[in-house]
This record gives C-alpha cells, structure tokens and sequence, in this order.
C-alpha cells in the first residue's frame, strides 16, 4: 500500500480499505511469529493470545455501543445509531492491538493480567482520544507497560521478576557475558531464550516484517532510522564495555528482547509516528537512541515499550507546522547528522569515563 502523506490533523489513515489492508497484512505478518509462540509453548500460548484479541474486541464494541457521541432521543436510540458505526475496521484494528499485546506477554501470564492490560490498551489509550486514527500512544505499548507496572506481583509468579514486570523476562535481564554460559547466539536468534511470546524468534518476525514492508504496510523509515541509531551508539559501547566480548555484546542487544518486534510491527503503527517523512527519520532516530540509553544506563534491561511512547509523545513536537515538512532539505541533513553525532560522541565520552 502507497500511502500518500499529507500534513493535516487526525484520523490520518483515510480510506476503509486502505486500513482493512494495512490491518489485514499485519495480520498475515504477525502468522509466522504466532505458530512460534504456540509451537514452543502450546496451549498456554494459544488461549492467552486468542483471549488477548478477543478482549480488545470486545472493550472497543463496548465503548462504541455505550459511550460514542451520537444524537438521539433515548438510550436505546443512541445504541441502535451506535451499533450503525460499527464497521470492520472496528473488529481488524483491536484484533491487531489485542494480537500484538498478547504477543507482549508470557506465555503463562495470569488471564486477569490480559484483561486489565486489554482495558487500558483499548478503553484508555485509545478510545479516550477517539478511536481509530485519533489515539497518541500506541495501545499496545501503554497496555503492556501499564500492567507491567500496575500488577508487579502477577508477572513475578508467571516466572518474572519484578523488574522484569515492566521490561520483560528476556535473556537481557541476565548479566552479561555470563549469559553466554547459558545461551549461543544461535539460540538468541532462533528463540531458544526466555522472553515474551511474540519477541524471542527473530527470524520470525523478520519474515513477518519483510512482508509488510514489501506490501508498504509499513514505512522502512523509522525502522531505519532506529536501527541506525541504536547500532551508532551500541558498537562504540560495545568496544568500551565488552573488549573481549564486543561482538557478543551486538549480537545480543539486537536479538534479545522486544528490539526487532518493536521496530517491525510498533513504530511503524502510522496513526502514533509522524505524518512528514524528515520527521518519521527524526522519530525513529529518538526510539533508536532511547533504547540505548535505557538499556545501558537506565534501571531496566528493555527499554522498547518505554522509548516508544516517549516517542508517541514527541510527535506532535515533531510534525508542528512551522517545522514539519516533507521535503529533505540540507537543513534536515545538517540537523539529524550533527544530533546523531553529538549523542554517540557524548555517550562514548560518557562510557569512557565510567570504565576508567
């Protein structure tokens, strides 16, 4: 899909059948990263996942039938003219949300944690601002986090800890390099490693996140532009950190945790990132840099979930129209090189410091 950007307010996502088809080809791509989840961990897998999109059905249909603003006499009046608005969209688009969540959590997470998560996922991150094409942080994201934070002691007797609860239980929780001991690269690669169902098979979800590229479901620049960040600041880090074990240490940053799963199916959700291309550069270069910065310096070993909606945050900054524009200018090049720069030199210094 060739989605022509235009720099005005939301909903930006314009056609019916141009979100049934982005919705639809997340869908599909999300295919191969689900049969990992159930071929590893079963059934466990398979009910918490259908229950996840079954919840965030179901919370959007309800929100629409008992709050959305419609003109009527009575109660009944206005749920009929209610029930008149609901469209497919309004079962694809919560089915994804409700898909990628679930895909957020372990396998043997409690279902109460699913549906307070399914909850502030749908009822508060995005219907609250709307619905649809309307929302500012990506549901998903705010859902995950707010049930890490919220219901601590759940995720600790699902085999997390409570540090874990809000950045997930992946191989990063574990110090480095005694982690080798544990687990090969090839292990990390192929998801032989804890972690939440949907991030720990990469070839998985670079298949899935192949497809939408090659369908332009979803828009290689924030991808791009994190991955690029991210991979500035890691290799120095790396060198300094890890002398011995610098490649290890890539190796294990970009395949452990939500890394590669954030990139491909959360920052490229259009209605969160930026509407210009220059500012979709500028977004995905933030998230980039945020991983980093949280995972190496910051409390918890995932840093994705919290980096996106930092991000989903900034993008009203960022597409603010005395600014926002879609063409590359030689003020763009100047201004991402020179703060692409200034970040990797000031962390180089700052690890620089710290080792010595």
């Amino acid at each position: 899909m060739n989605v022509r950007i235009t720099n005005q307010t939301s909903p930006y996502i314009r056609k019916d059948t141009s979100t049934k088809r982005m919705m639809v080809d997340v869908l599909i791509a999300l295919v191969p990263v689900v049969v990992f989840a159930i071929y590893k961990s079963g059934m466990s897998a398979l009910t918490r996942l259908i229950v996840s999109v079954l919840l965030s059905v179901l919370f959007e249909a309800t929100y629409i039938l008992l709050f959305k603003r419609v003109e009527g006499k009575s109660f009944l009046d206005k749920v009929k003219k209610r029930w008149e608005t609901y469209t497919i969209n309004n079962i694809t688009a919560p089915a994804v949300t409700g898909l990628i969540l679930g895909l957020l959590l372990p396998d043997k997470i409690s279902f109460y944690v699913i549906v307070i998560a399914s909850f502030f996922a749908i009822f508060v991150a995005k219907m609250f601002f709307g619905g649809l094409g309307n929302n500012l942080l990506n549901p998903a994201a705010f859902g995950r986090l707010f049930a890490g934070f919220a219901l601590t002691a759940l995720f600790a007797t699902s085999a997390y800890s409570a540090i874990d609860a809000v950045s997930g239980a992946t191989a990063l929780s574990l110090e480095f390099p005694k982690v080798l001991e544990t687990y090969s690269l090839l292990d990390m690669i192929i998801g032989n490693i804890p972690g939440a169902m949907g991030e720990i098979n990469s070839i998985a979800i670079l298949i899935g996140g192949v497809y939408l590229l090659i369908r332009r479901s979803a828009d290689y620049r924030p991808i791009l532009s994190a991955t690029l960040a991210f991979l500035a600041l890691l290799i120095p880090a790396a060198f300094i950190i890890q002398e011995n074990y610098w490649l290890e240490f890539i190796v294990y940053h970009i395949f452990s945790g939500g890394l590669l799963f954030g990139l491909f199916f959360m920052v490229t959700d259009p209605v969160t990132s930026p509407i210009t291309r220059p500012g979709r550069w500028i977004y995905g270069m933030i998230i980039g840099v945020l991983v980093f910065l949280i995972r190496v310096f910051g409390a918890y070993p995932e840093g994705v979930a919290i980096a996106l909606l930092i991000g989903n945050i900034l993008v009203p900054l960022i597409d603010y129209p005395k600014w926002a524009t879609n063409k590359y200018t030689k003020k763009f090049y100047i201004g991402y090189g020179v703060s692409l720069a200034v970040v990797v030199i000031s962390t180089i210094l700052v690890l620089g410091g710290w080792v010595i």
